[in-house]
């Protein structure tokens, strides 16, 4: 089992409105000028920006913008920001967005902490020893990096571009804003995006090669049921409360460590890095391209724990076949316009096309990837093989 089961400092604000506490909030604290990052426009469109600005006005809180963020955040606007943040004596950082914004501002806090090159700290170079602190007002159920210790993000400085993670505790935010009635505006394809990408965060934990606790085994199927109960509402009816209100709170729990905990790893997370390859050098969105690769990995590596599918799929559909269990989440995939092939994500794969990505997920031969079934390059070939 591990040795440390859980761990989730974020003091989150769940409810309507919430983003109109951010001022008092980081006055309490005792923060005194905020880097405020956001994406391309929405966010000053809906208003949403302005409203965070007057909270922060009114508690007496200076701050200076920061736009641009990007899905597959760019490691170009991050040394911007580190550029910006120290120039301007900001002492906080504040994500006004998704996934994307708070991964970028999660990477600007590393690079003003650690200085030197941030990409360091991607590439394995250096460890993350510290980060300045960070907060978000959430606008997209998704990535759920509003409570992990993740940041993801895209070189776009480099060819082929690379996109690589950092995994530290020091990437917890301080506080999570989060106002449901902020996502009604997402389009149905990002909502579908978004959900998939909550689904697979639970994959990711429930897939390995260790103890795994019963208990925490219930909770995960409970929140895959409650995804795929809740994105169909949300993108038929946009604005229902309820359902972007579950899928909200679903994502924040999926990410956040809590369906690990009792087990005795992280998880897998193969299927990550697979489509980490394809959104870095074809800029596809993130949740459509794990969609496009699960079915296939889930194939490849099921004789490995037959009876981890087994108990997946009694405990979300009652069906106790493991291939039919693929196919069920696969339907649902498609039942929100989500890809389950790389053709149907708008990618042409070949053979050469296969062999390429493949080593580029084991940087060139270099790593195995995966905790349920360890995977070199020619086990990625199969996959994308299967995939295309």
């Amino acid at each position: 089992m591990a040795t440390v089961a859980y761990y989730t400092p974020t003091k989150v604000f769940f409810d309507k409105n919430a983003e109109n506490l951010v001022g008092e909030t980081l006055k309490g604290a005792g923060f005194k000028k905020v880097l405020v990052h956001f994406g391309t426009g929405s966010v000053k469109k809906s208003g949403l920006l302005d409203r965070v600005e007057k909270s922060l006005t009114d508690a007496g809180i200076e701050f200076v913008e920061l736009g641009g963020a990007v899905p597959n955040p760019r490691v170009s606007l991050v040394r911007k920001g580190i550029e910006l943040f120290n120039k301007e004596g900001c002492d906080f950082i504040l994500a006004v967005g998704g996934g994307s914004a708070l991964d970028s501002a999660k990477a600007i806090s590393y690079g003003v902490y650690g200085g030197g090159d941030v990409w360091d700290f991607y590439c394995g170079k250096r460890k993350v020893e510290g980060a300045v602190p960070q907060g978000v007002v959430l606008t997209l159920s998704a990535t759920g990096s509003e409570m992990s210790d993740s940041s993801v993000i895209t070189n776009d400085e480099t060819t082929p571009t690379y996109k690589r993670g950092v995994n530290t505790n020091f990437g917890r935010i301080k506080f999570a804003f989060l106002n449901p009635e902020l996502t009604f505006t997402v389009s149905k394809y990002q909502t579908g995006c978004g959900s998939t990408d909550i689904m697979m965060h639970t994959f990711e934990r429930y897939f390995h090669d260790g103890y795994a606790l019963d208990f925490t085994d219930q909770l995960s199927f409970t929140l895959l049921k409650t995804v795929m109960k809740y994105a169909p509402i949300a993108i038929e009816n946009p604005e229902d409360f309820d359902a972007r209100a579950n899928l909200m709170w679903c994502g924040s729990l999926s990410h956040n460590g809590l369906m690990a905990a009792g087990n005795n790893n992280a998880g897998d997370w193969a299927c990550h890095q697979i489509e980490h390859e394809l959104s870095a050098e074809f800029d596809v969105a993130h949740g459509a391209g794990l969609a496009a690769i699960w079915g296939s990995w889930a194939r490849y590596v099921l004789d490995t724990n037959r009876d981890r599918f087994v108990k997946l799929g009694e405990g979300v559909f009652g069906e106790s076949d493991p291939i039919k269990t693929i196919e069920k989440f696969e339907d649902f995939f498609r039942s929100i316009d989500m890809p389950t092939n790389l053709r149907e994500l708008g990618l042409n794969f070949g053979e050469a096309e296969c062999r390429t990505a493949a080593l580029g997920v084991t940087f060139q031969d270099a790593r195995t990837i995966g905790n349920f079934k360890k995977l070199n390059t020619e086990d990625i070939f199969n996959i994308y093989m299967m995939a295309k």
